[in-house]
C-alpha cells in the first residue's frame, strides 16, 4: 500500500486473488409461472405481506372512525352479573370450562395444552420445511389448520349459546340488548344514540351586547371566565335554559345555594348601575342552547 506520491516507495498489495469478484445485487427469479413452487422471501414475499397488512389496517381504521366504540354501563357492585370476555376470547373462555382444563387439571389446561399449541406454532416453520405451497399437497399442516379453525368456531358458538342460556335462566338482559334498546329509545326522542357522541358546544348569544362589557367589568370572569365556560365556577353558557331573568337577578343580589356569594355590592363598587345589572340579568337569561 503506497502513501503519498513517492514513486520509489514500496507498494504492498492487500487482498486475496481467490475471492471472486461480485456481480452486485442479483435479481431473484420470478416463480409466478411455476404454481406450487417457492419464491424469494425478500423482497417478493415480504412486500406482499406488507401490502396485505396495510390494507387490513386501513380497513380497521375506517371501521373505528365510522362506528365509535360504545361505552359500557356504569358498574353496579350489587348486581348479579355473569362475566363475559370479548368475542375473540370466547373460545378460550369456553375451553377453560372443560373438565380437563379446570379443577384438578387446571395446570394441565392452562400450561400444558396451551404450551403445546403455541409451541407447535413456533416450531412450525422449522418442522414444515417443504417447498410445496398448495394446501392439498401438505396434508399434515392443512389438517391441523382446519381442525384448529373448527375447534375455535365450535368453542366460540358453545360459549355464546351457554351465556344466552344462563341469562335466560337468571332473568337478566345482556348489555348489548340493553344498549340497543337504549339507542332505540334515544332515537325516538331525538337524542344521541351513542354515549361516544360528543355534545355540541353551546355558543354565546349576542356576544356584542353591551352586557358583555358589564359582565367583565363586574368581575364575573374571575369565576366564569371571559368565554363563560367557567374558571373555577360553573359555565354560564346555556344558563338561560335553567334560570329566567328574575332568578338570575336574585342570584346576583342574594347568591346561589351557598355556592356563590352575593355579587350585587361588588358590581356596584365596580361602577355598574342598577340599570346595568338589570340588563346583565336579562342578557344572561338569553343564553340558551340552540333548539
Amino acid at each position: 500500500m503506497a502513501h503519498g506520491n513517492n514513486s520509489k516507495e514500496k507498494v504492498v498489495f492487500v487482498g486475496d486473488s481467490r475471492v471472486r469478484k461480485g456481480n452486485g445485487f442479483i435479481t431473484p427469479p420470478d416463480y409466478t409461472s411455476y404454481p406450487g413452487k417457492s419464491e424469494a422471501f425478500i423482497p417478493n414475499f415480504l412486500l406482499k405481506e406488507w401490502m396485505v397488512g396495510v390494507v387490513v389496517l386501513v380497513g380497521f381504521l375506517a371501521l373505528t372512525i365510522a362506528e365509535p366504540a360504545p361505552l359500557g354501563f356504569p358498574a353496579n357492585p350489587s348486581a348479579s352479573v355473569i362475566p363475559m370476555p370479548d368475542w375473540y376470547f370466547l373460545f378460550l373462555y369456553q375451553y377453560l370450562k372443560l373438565p380437563y382444563a379446570s379443577g384438578s387439571y387446571i395446570v394441565l389446561g392452562t400450561l400444558g395444552v396451551s404450551g403445546v399449541a403455541f409451541g407447535s406454532l413456533l416450531l412450525a416453520p422449522f418442522l414444515d420445511t417443504g417447498s410445496e405451497r398448495r394446501f392439498y399437497r401438505r396434508p399434515i399442516a392443512s389438517s391441523l389448520m382446519i381442525l384448529s379453525l373448527i375447534a375455535t368456531i365450535y368453542l366460540t358458538n358453545s360459549a355464546w349459546t351457554h351465556y344466552k342460556a344462563e341469562m335466560a335462566e337468571t332473568g337478566q338482559i345482556s348489555e348489548d340488548i340493553q344498549r340497543e334498546e337504549k339507542a332505540a329509545e334515544n332515537k325516538a326522542k331525538g337524542l344521541p344514540t351513542s354515549s361516544a357522541t360528543k355534545t355540541k358546544e353551546i355558543a354565546i348569544v349576542d356576544k356584542e351586547d353591551p352586557a358583555m362589557e358589564s359582565f367583565k367589568k363586574a368581575g364575573c370572569i374571575s369565576c366564569h371566565a371571559a368565554d363563560m365556560k367557567g374558571a373555577g365556577g360553573p359555565s354560564l353558557r346555556g344558563v338561560g335554559d335553567k334560570h329566567d331573568k328574575a332568578a338570575i337577578a336574585k342570584i346576583i343580589k342574594e347568591g346561589y345555594e351557598g355556592k356563590m356569594p352575593p355579587q350585587y355590592d361588588n358590581a356596584i363598587a365596580a361602577g355598574l348601575t342598577d340599570k346595568d345589572i338589570d340588563h346583565l340579568a336579562e342578557w344572561l337569561s338569553k343564553q340558551k342552547a340552540e333548539k
